[in-house]
């Protein structure tokens, strides 16, 4: 009996050390490894396994027409060589992915209907719930994930990503008109004391701060609500536009949001700031009175409709507010 026991063992260390060897021969030649069904039967739910694999699954045909996927795509490859080429690599933790035309049964076999997914099969045991990552919450960034994956395996993967002169260009070429414009009106700098000039940059700097451009810089998240089959926004079958927007620019939690979120709350801020001026303009300049009252129906009129809207988003995201302001 002992002597079975021990055979049993040593069948299944080889079987381990075989799967291991696999898996660090076809990662130091790819760092994303593509699976069928049968190599994820094999490698990935079958034990022994006494490593982790993390596994996109997504659609990347061109027929599929899934953009997300190709973008969610870029990311997991950012990740993966990150941790291929860090000093820190082991064989504790691989990367891989099954298409959807590659392996179409392992879709079946998961009860899965969406793409891209992102799956944590851990070492011991099956997958939790937790183990799924959530896309529409934190978004695809590489940055993201690689929290996700320190959270579920204790694994610090450090995202290096590969350069992108374009900032510095676009900087570079930025600074070169503006040194033009200083050179070219050298004898007249009285445009760099224009306290309007100034006012205007602060404010749209501050807008853009206060909309939440820090927070899609720092988290990455998605730009809308998208079909994760076609990469589509969503079509909002009662087509209100109100409606739509908020199903699918909005993020229904007060801890996430769009990008296209923040475009929407930085336009409803300049609006009541715009609002605000008119009516500031109206009450201290020497127009005629007839121009003022304009100016003073103008600016009420823009503070009360993009006050009211922004005031509607912040329902929708803070659910049970009670108070709104003409719009809901």
């Amino acid at each position: 009996m002992f002597q079975e026991h021990r055979e049993f063992k040593l069948t299944l260390l080889m079987v381990l050390s075989e799967k291991v060897s696999q898996l660090m021969e076809w990662t130091n030649k790819r760092p994303v490894i593509r699976m069928n069904g049968d190599k994820f039967r094999r490698l990935v739910k079958a034990p022994p396994r006494n490593y982790s694999v993390i596994v996109m699954f997504t659609a990347l045909q061109l027929h599929r027409q899934c953009v997300v996927c190709k973008q969610a795509d870029e990311e997991f490859q950012i990740l993966a060589n990150s941790w291929r080429y860090s000093s820190a690599f082991t064989n504790r933790i691989f990367f891989a992915m099954v298409d959807f035309d590659e392996g179409s049964d392992v879709f079946q076999m998961l009860n899965m209907n969406s793409a891209p997914t992102f799956i944590n099969f851990p070492a011991k045991g099956k997958p939790k719930r937790g183990d799924t990552y959530e896309l529409q919450v934190r978004g695809f960034s590489a940055e993201q994930i690689a929290r996700w994956i320190a959270d579920r395996t204790d694994v610090n993967i450090r995202v290096i990503r590969p350069p992108n002169y374009a900032g510095p260009l676009m900087l570079g070429l930025l600074l070169a008109v503006i040194g033009g414009l200083v050179y070219l009106r050298r004898s007249n700098m009285e445009f760099l004391f224009n306290k309007t000039g100034w006012a205007f940059a602060a404010l749209c700097f501050v807008l853009a701060m206060t909309s939440g451009q820090m927070w899609n810089h720092i988290r990455g998240p998605p730009y809308a609500h998208k079909n994760p089959h076609t990469g589509h926004v969503f079509i909002d079958e009662c087509h209100r536009p109100n409606a739509y927007i908020h199903q699918n620019y909005i993020h229904g939690s007060s801890q996430a949001q769009f990008v296209a979120e923040t475009h929407i709350v930085l336009l409803f801020n300049g609006g009541v700031t715009l609002g605000m001026v008119l009516l500031c303009e109206a009450a201290t300049s020497d127009m005629d009175i007839g121009k003022r009252k304009i100016m003073c129906v103008a600016g009420i009129g823009l503070v009360v409709l993009f006050f009211s809207w922004m005031l509607s988003i912040f329902r929708s995201k803070y659910h049970g507010y009670p108070y709104s302001f003409l719009m809901s």
